[in-house]
Parts: C-alpha cells; structure tokens; sequence
C-alpha cells in the first residue's frame, strides 16, 4: 500500500481509538491531531499540526480507507477508518496491525502485553499465529525482522510504510564535488605508494 508516515500514524490512531475509547469515535479533527501526537504509545512520536492531518486525511479518503461523515444533530466533521475491510483483516490482526503502525518494530511478547486494550490474546502463541496468518496474505502485512540485540524473541513490523529510507533521494556529487573526491583518491594512491618505499627501505613486510 505504500502509506507515507502520517498516513500509517492517522490510520493507526483511528483503530486505536475506535477499540479503546469506542464513545468518543469516529474523532473529529482536533482529537485526531492530538491522537497522533500523543506522547505515550507512540514511536516515534509526532508533531503534526490540523493542516498535516486534514491533506492527509483527504489522501486517505481517496484511497478508500477513512470515511468523514457529520451527523445532523453535529457540527463538526468525524473521521473513521475503513482499514479492515480494504484489508479484509478484523478483530486481533487488525489490533495487532495498529499496535505496530503505532509503535513499530516489536516482539510478539510486547504485542500481547500492548494489545490488551484493544483484545485479549491467551497466550504468546496466539500472537504468534496472528503474525503468521497477516505475513501470509497476499500481499503480506507484516514482516519478520529477526531478533534485536539482547532480545530472545523476534522482532515483527508492518509492511503499509513505505520504506523511507529507500524513498529518500541519493544525492548525486556535482562536478566540483567529483574532483575533490578525484584528488583525495590520488593523494591516498601517492601515500600508498610513499608507505611501500619505506616499508621496502627497512626491509619490512607491509
């Protein structure tokens, strides 16, 4: 699906919202905004202003995947994710999909313990499976990123964000640029060559 950040934020904020505050959604913008710049269960955490959330929000819309609505006993604009259906994923995986675009990369042991608001899961092997079942879809969900240091489970992420790592423009060196990398190259050969003629005047081997 390839969602850039602020959209994987606004989506996951939505189903966060939706499974642990169900009185207070669909969320009108303000509490949009502030729902993804929250500053506990976020990594990492956001400073996005109305503007941010509303073209985005727009983006989504024309995606398929949140719906604005206004009641007519309302004044405000809500917002409400159509994530489960475009994904057909429900219940727990849809949890444990939100709990990852909400705080990243994650073992299953942290998935059961910051699901609970959303499900319960009886035991680490039914997080597990759920991993299993969003990694086998086609296109896959999520992603198995192995163990990190000191960690004695894997680690799982979702697949919605773009890579943005990849999508960041590669530089390219200008001319001058070119010719300095050019002349330190031949300067590291000229001391290569000086380092061999003394290494060869003590009789040395390099």
């Amino acid at each position: 699906m390839a969602l850039n950040a602020t959209e994987v934020r606004i989506l996951g904020c939505l189903v966060e919202k939706e499974k642990t505050t169900p009185e207070s959604y669909p969320l009108t913008t303000n509490a949009l905004v502030n729902a993804c710049n929250q500053k506990t269960n976020r990594d990492p955490v956001m400073n996005l202003i109305e503007h941010d959330v509303s073209s985005t929000l727009q983006n989504l819309r024309d995606k398929g995947l949140v719906e604005t609505t206004r009641a007519a006993n309302e004044r405000v604009y809500k917002h409400k994710h159509k994530l489960g259906g475009a994904l057909d994923v429900s219940g727990k995986g849809l949890a444990v999909l939100a709990v990852l675009m909400l705080r990243g990369k994650q073992t299953p042991g942290e998935l059961r313990t910051r699901t609970e608001r959303y499900v319960h899961f009886a035991d680490l092997d039914e997080v597990e499976m759920m991993l299993g079942r969003l990694a086998e879809l086609e296109p896959p969900l999520v992603k198995n990123y192995g163990r990190g240091p000191g960690q004695s489970q894997d680690r799982w992420g979702q697949l919605l964000g773009r890579d943005e790592e990849k999508q960041r423009p590669r530089a390219r060196p200008n001319a001058e640029q070119r010719s300095e990398l050019q002349e330190l190259r031949d300067e590291v050969a000229e001391l290569r060559e000086k380092l061999e003629r003394v290494y060869e005047h003590l009789g040395l081997e390099p």
